[in-house]
């Protein structure tokens, strides 16, 4: 596996390139931000007269509605939502793409599953930076970065790889590492990753583990504490330094328990569970379903997000975060 650092890598593909990035959310003002800041020419492309357009006229960018940013540039960068890329791209990207432009993506998502199919004469590449908008910018702004993923679809052009590792030398990635991928690998594990582990798995098993304590008689405010407020603590020492960092840093006690226990939680069904979903990430059935979910209004996603807003970890949560001080709301 192929990394890229600082002195592999030239900001100059990108140096005589009119920028346009197509929303200015967490993701898209970093970058915007950030190239700027690396002396690219970037300009913003957001729903006039919106709260994000004045957001970025005041951050001194030019500002204009989508159609008119692709006109006006030759680096394309989408940064909005899954769901409505391929309306954007259909009315306002398509129509205005010239011959040599560049189209960029920060998750491969509707390429990979071919809602978006650009002309063979444009660019296509992918800069995903592996942590959320503002902690692209805050650590650009100290000094850092956060690792990126690159990835090509199309290079016409011949330079695409190059433009991709300038973009992410912009952004500040390769200040910690720019490894090389592809769009169908990054958007299957990232969808995976999310619904089995980070945002599906994770959410599933705090729960269960707090209904389970309140269901055997235990406060809820102290059955809050260890299976919500404390998985921070873990998580940072996997962060910090993965399974064994974390086994190290725990007591022995709670280091043997997990180790005997954990595989009680997580059982050779839970595994086939997790391949079945990794085959709809796969073969495109999760993206139909999402897709078709948008387009019919978002009801299941509004039911489920009224059950989450109502469960009981919730109302605890909110009254128990009150005593800390340090958690911002």
């Amino acid at each position: 596996m192929k990394v890229y650092y600082e002195n592999e890598t030239s900001l100059e593909s990108l140096k005589n390139k009119k920028i346009s990035v197509l929303g200015y959310g967490s993701q898209g003002h970093a970058h915007a931000l950030n190239l700027k800041e690396s002396g690219m020419n970037v300009i913003i492309a957001e729903v006039k007269g919106g709260a994000a357009w004045d957001k970025a006229r005041s951050a001194g960018f030019e500002v204009l509605e989508a159609a008119d940013a692709v006109k006006s540039a030759n680096v394309i960068m989408v940064l909005l939502p899954d769901q409505i890329q391929k309306k954007v791209y259909d009315e306002a990207i398509a129509p205005n793409l010239k011959e040599g432009d560049t189209l960029v993506f920060a998750h491969g998502f509707n390429i990979h599953y071919k809602q978006i199919v650009p002309p063979s004469n444009i660019n296509v590449m992918m800069i995903a930076p592996k942590g959320p908008g503002h902690l692209v910018r805050r650590t650009f702004t100290e000094g850092s970065g956060v690792p990126c993923l690159i990835a090509i679809h199309q290079d016409p052009s011949g330079d695409t790889k190059e433009m991709a590792l300038a973009w992410a030398k912009g952004i500040g990635g390769t200040k910690a590492g720019v490894i090389e991928t592809n769009f169908k690998d990054e958007t299957e594990t990232d969808l995976f990753g999310e619904q089995a582990v980070l945002c599906g798995g994770s959410a599933e098993l705090i729960k269960a583990g707090f209904d389970t304590l309140v269901e055997g008689g235990y406060a809820p405010e102290l059955a809050y504490f260890e299976c919500m407020h404390e998985l921070k603590l873990i998580v940072d020492l996997y962060y910090e330094g993965g399974l064994s960092r974390m086994n190290y840093s725990v007591s022995d006690t709670a280091e043997y328990g997990g180790m005997t226990r954990g595989k009680k939680i997580i059982t050779d069904e839970t595994r086939q569970t997790m391949r079945e979903i990794l085959k709809d990430v796969q073969n495109g059935a999760f993206a139909k379903e999402w897709l078709a979910e948008y387009a019919n209004g978002q009801p299941k996603m509004n039911q489920l997000r009224e059950e989450t807003k109502s469960h009981q970890i919730e109302t605890v949560g909110v009254k128990l975060r009150e005593m800390m001080s340090w958690v911002k709301k």
